[in-house]
């Protein structure tokens, strides 16, 4: 446990303030409720519900189209209004079903029954999280099942309980740890009976000193679970980086935590795991953060999946002044959008308003690249970004691969430290986009 952090990376301005102390609460959303059918990584789920037909909160409403998908469960009650293209958070047209929310969240039979987890047999537990469409609600949208099914589940000695919460403005996580500690505690009690050689840590950076006292109270007499706080540093909370400092232990490109003994799971994921194996609930809601200094009221919710991003940002009283840029996520790794007429996905978990545009700023003051090196001194998998950007202007792909430039986790560190104000992050996500499909072109020849 001597590690507590990992190479490189940066300190980006925190601006937790706006929200960190606003406590977590439940939003009831009137409007329709949006699911598309991808939320996750792997093939989209398929429906098994057709317009007009009536559906209850925690019925599946597409199923999984194989090991690698999830399935879709409906947040409310209602009917299904339709199934067609609309406008989701990746800013594309995509097939979802739109529920007509009738307000009664009337739930399906059985959901909210107790379960002792200690009676379930290691399938039984991950039957019941592949039931509830668990996805890794960090934002990378991994199915959860898949996760807990390592080929050599007796090799899994860590259970590592993601709470570094580290893009900058978010707290949702924050207050989920402050607020139900023993959600996550329970989560974690889960995966330890499904994986009994391993121990849990709960791994939260240390400026949320707050969430680390109520982890600690939550797991006081468990010697089977520790707290260990992190330095606080972007990005803390990638997988990589967070097995090397809980563990010691180096991840190579190609090698997933199963391979290294551990469980990585964000804390929102922990207790949707929880929920679902003690209490028989499916996968309906989710921590979401609405912040930035363009926004009225910050704040930190309990939302139902499927949420119009505009009926949560009217819930916080809309605007203070018009934002220059609005995400989805955070300003690090965030995705900018420009409707608000979307849905909330599982993998989302905030929406930041900005009244600057830093990218617009950079751009005015972009000159050629100085080879100061700062940013691969800052790369948190140690790569040389001078020298992919030098390849992915060239395009010269064969150049980029040897350069492992593909295993850019796109965490915008290197762009945030270039002092020439280099859109480099932006040019190695187009680049490994190309190179992906370049692949996929030459694999169907």
């Amino acid at each position: 446990m001597q590690h507590s952090t990992f190479r490189g990376g940066v300190h980006p301005r925190g601006m937790k303030e706006l929200s960190r102390d606003k406590r977590i609460q439940y939003h009831i959303p009137k409007g329709d409720l949006v699911f598309p059918l991808s939320q996750h990584i792997g093939k989209p789920a398929i429906p098994v519900v057709k317009k007009n037909d009536p559906v209850l909160a925690g019925q599946i409403i597409a199923k999984a189209d194989g090991f690698v998908s999830a399935n879709i469960i409906s947040s409310c009650s209602g009917k299904v209004k339709a199934i067609e293209a609309r406008m989701t958070s990746a800013g594309v047209m995509a097939q979802c079903i739109v529920i007509e929310n009738d307000g009664k969240f009337t739930p399906m039979e059985g959901i909210g029954v107790e379960c002792d987890y200690t009676t379930l047999s290691a399938a039984e537990i991950i039957q019941r999280v592949q039931a509830a469409g668990i996805v890794g609600l960090g934002g990378a949208g991994f199915p959860t099942h898949v996760k807990l099914s390592p080929k050599n589940p007796e090799e899994i000695d860590y259970i590592i309980a993601n709470g570094a919460e580290c893009e900058p403005y978010i707290t949702c996580d924050d207050q989920l740890m402050r607020n139900r500690p023993e959600w996550i505690a329970g989560g974690i009690r889960v995966l330890l009976h499904l994986f009994p050689n391993a121990k849990g840590v709960i791994a939260i950076e240390d400026n949320k000193p707050e969430a680390i006292a109520a982890m600690e109270q939550a797991i006081s007499g468990d010697s089977r679970i520790s707290v260990l706080p992190l330095v606080t540093k972007f990005p803390q909370g990638g997988e990589r980086n967070l097995v090397h400092a809980v563990t010691g232990r180096k991840m190579a490109s190609t090698d997933l935590p199963a391979n290294l003994g551990c469980i990585v799971d964000n804390v929102t994921t922990l207790t949707a795991i929880y929920r679902a194996v003690c209490f028989n609930e499916p996968l309906m809601e989710k921590g979401f953060t609405v912040t930035g200094e363009a926004v009225k009221e910050p704040g930190n919710f309990l939302i139902k999946i499927g949420t119009n991003v505009g009926e949560l940002l009217e819930a916080c009283g809309g605007f203070r002044e018009e934002p220059k840029k609005v995400l989805l996520g955070g300003p690090m790794m965030g995705m900018a959008i420009t409707d608000l007429n979307i849905p909330i996905a599982k993998s989302y978990n905030a929406l930041t308003c900005l009244v600057d545009d830093p990218v617009e700023q950079a751009e005015d003051q972009m000159t050629a690249c100085i080879r100061c090196g700062r940013c691969a001194r800052v790369c948190p998998i140690g790569l040389v970004p001078q020298m992919m950007q030098e390849a992915a202007e060239r395009k010269d792909y064969k150049r980029y691969e040897r350069l492992h430039g593909t295993d850019c986790i796109a965490c915008g560190s290197c762009t945030f430290i270039c002092p020439a104000k280099r859109p480099l992050t932006q040019l190695f996500k187009l680049t490994k986009s190309a190179i992906l499909a370049q692949r996929r072109k030459e694999a169907a020849k």
